[in-house]
């Protein structure tokens, strides 16, 4: 579900509830399905998941920010639990990333996302590694993380959104990370290993659309 073909049918299924529901869905994809999943969705923003701190030069087997661009990345995800980066990297890769490109960081506590907020991205996805693709969402797991991490992250710098991560799965988790001050929620497992992805995404827009209006 997350790559090739099934990345398509998953986009194709983003595309339809995004226009449908009239919410900002997001596909972060790999670099390998920019070019495939961003030609072909008008509803569907795409990002890349990963990019690294380079610039035009020798650097084989790297993923540059530019050309990420190039081939339709509207935005990227960094410093993901599964793939790691210091604070300095992320520092230094913040700022070779193209200005229309939008930039969301993770963090896996709220002391690493008030020193990542000083970089200025324009998201902090505060995302518990220990709870990521479990049963439990952080929202009821440990709410007050979500909470300090929005106070800590508006106290460096205002003009960065948070999102919440990690074990997210229904409309009442997405309901929760808004009420408790977050913008939307960053999942993968609670979607691509559904038996139903339709029924969960609609699940989760529907809850959104609800708390919004």
């Amino acid at each position: 579900q997350a790559f090739g073909d099934g990345a398509n049918k998953l986009a194709t299924i983003m595309d339809t509830i995004a226009n449908e529901y009239d919410v900002r869905l997001v596909a972060a994809v790999s670099a390998f399905d920019l070019s495939s999943i961003s030609s072909k969705y008008e509803n569907l923003e795409v990002w890349c998941q990963h990019l690294d701190a380079i610039e035009v030069g020798s650097n084989t087997g790297s993923l540059l920010p530019q050309n990420a661009q190039y081939h339709g990345a509207s935005g990227t995800l960094l410093n993901h639990a599964e793939n790691k980066i210091s604070l300095e990297t992320i520092e230094s890769t913040l700022k070779l990333i193209p200005e229309e490109m939008i930039t969301c960081v993770c963090a896996a506590d709220v002391e690493q996302a008030r020193a990542i907020a000083a970089f200025g991205p324009n998201m902090i996805a505060v995302e518990p590694p220990e709870l990521i693709g479990g049963d439990i969402s952080v929202t009821t797991a440990d709410p007050d993380i979500i909470k300090n991490t929005v106070e800590a992250v508006k106290s460096v710098n205002p003009e960065v959104d948070v999102l919440t991560g990690a074990g997210v799965k229904n409309g009442d988790d997405v309901k929760m990370a808004i009420e408790l001050g977050t913008i939307g929620v960053l999942l993968a497992s609670g979607v691509t290993k559904a038996k139903e992805p339709e029924k969960v995404l609609k699940d989760l827009c529907n809850s959104l659309k609800k708390f919004s209006s």
